[in-house]
Parts: structure tokens; sequence; C-alpha cells
């Protein structure tokens, strides 16, 4: 129960952790920094994504657009046709913009981490070593890239090397989302409706959904394991073991 909200417990604590990071919320009833190392996986699965799985509040929903461009890409692969989405064909560039939105912030999160790691500056922020010093500052820098605002809370953030590194990931975090979304909106404003005919690949069916939803996890396991594999999947094995941080 060690920062835990008592009033709604262990249960209510992890299900507000879930929903904040997968929105860009970053309200918290609880230490996140307290929670078992697989749940804070999921916390920081949740921001690396771009905070897509609801949406609606925040960019979530720009976020799920470009992983839907995505997938229409890949749908196109596969049935031989030039994809498509709401009746305007999606060519290279806007698989470019999406492309540029869903992996250079996630790219920037691991460089910003790698940053922090690997220098005095960002260690002496730690009150915690190993793997779990990790993911204090893994989630630091994905919760500034996707615009959440929740942390750890575990990380001494307020120095000059993370005042100005976390800063930096805000800004550069928003305009990397901001800026693609508008060239894909203007890119697809200026191009014609084309009819759609048996060939064409719904994008309302369970089908798309499926194949949406695989995207969506495959890109993030692909970015994202190796560092968790280091931060709290590690440290998962370590408390079998009985080591805690």
């Amino acid at each position: 129960m060690e920062g835990k909200e008592l009033t709604t417990g262990v249960a209510g604590s992890v299900l507000w952790g879930t929903i904040t990071t997968d929105v860009s919320n970053g309200g918290v009833n609880s230490m996140h920094d307290s929670a078992m190392p697989l749940t804070g996986l999921v916390y920081m699965f949740n921001l690396g994504i771009g905070e897509v799985i609801f949406g609606g509040l925040g960019v979530g929903l720009i976020g799920m657009i470009f992983y839907i461009i995505l997938t229409m890409f890949i749908a196109g692969l596969m049935i031989g046709r030039t994809p498509e989405f709401l009746g305007k064909k999606l060519g290279p560039y806007e698989m470019a913009m999406a492309i540029t939105a869903l992996i250079v912030p996630a790219g920037l999160i691991l460089v910003f981490s790698g940053i922090a790691i690997s220098l005095p500056q960002g260690l002496t922020g730690l009150n915690n070593a190993s793997a779990h010093g990790l993911s204090e500052i893994l989630y630091a820098y994905a919760s500034c890239f996707a615009n959440n605002g929740s942390a750890f809370a575990g990380l001494s953030a307020n120095t000059v090397f993370y005042n100005l590194t976390l800063g930096l990931a805000m800004l550069i975090g928003r305009f990397i989302v901001i800026l693609p979304a508008l060239a894909i909106a203007g890119a697809l404003a200026a191009k014609g409706k084309v009819p759609i005919n048996a060939s064409s690949f719904p994008s309302t069916n369970a089908l798309f959904v499926l194949m949406l939803v695989a995207v969506v996890i495959v890109v993030g396991a692909l970015t994202f394991f190796p560092v968790f594999s280091l931060g709290p999947i590690l440290e998962h094995l370590f408390l079998q073991g009985g080591l805690t941080f």
C-alpha cells in the first residue's frame, strides 16, 4: 500500500494511473514511483505510443490518425492498392509526416534518457539505483514528450540539467506532432475525393480495428522493448529474487 490512495485501494490507484497515461491528463491519485515494475511499464508504454488509446483529451485523436495512416499503408501493400482514408488518396508525403510524428518523439525519448544516464548531472537526480532509476528517468522524458505532466516522482528533476532537457523535451514534443498533423491536413484538403468501390479497403470493420490495434502495439513494442528490458522488466526479475530499490 506504500504510495497508494487509501480511499480507493490498489485497484483504484492502478486504474487511475492507467487512464491518466492513456490520455494527456497528468493527474495522479497515487505515487507512480511506488507501483510494481510491470505496472510502471504499462504507464510508460501508454506514454510512449502517444497516449492514443482513448484520445479525445489533448491530442490523442491526432496520434491515432497517424497510426491509421500507417495501418492503411500496410493494408495497401497487402492488397496491392494505393491506400485511401476518408475518400482521400494517401501518398508518400502523408506517410512521411505520419512516421515523423510517431517515430521521432519515441526516438528522442530514448536519446534524452540515454544522455541522462550517461552524465553525472543526470545520475545525481536519482533517489533509486539500478533498473528502477532507469525507469524514473525514462518516465520523466516520456511524460514530457507526451504532454502528460505526471511523474514517477522519485527523480529530483529540479536541477539545471533536468530543467533544460525536460523543457526542451516538452517543446519538441508539442511541435513534432502539431506540424506534421497540419501538413497532413493541408495535403489531404488539397486533394479531391475518390469514389469508394469494391476494391477499397474499408476502415470501419473489425478487421481494420484489429490491424490498427496490432500496429499500435507492434510499433510501441519494437521501439521500447530494449529499454524496458533494462528497466521495469529487469526490476521485476530482481523483485522475484527479493531485491528492491
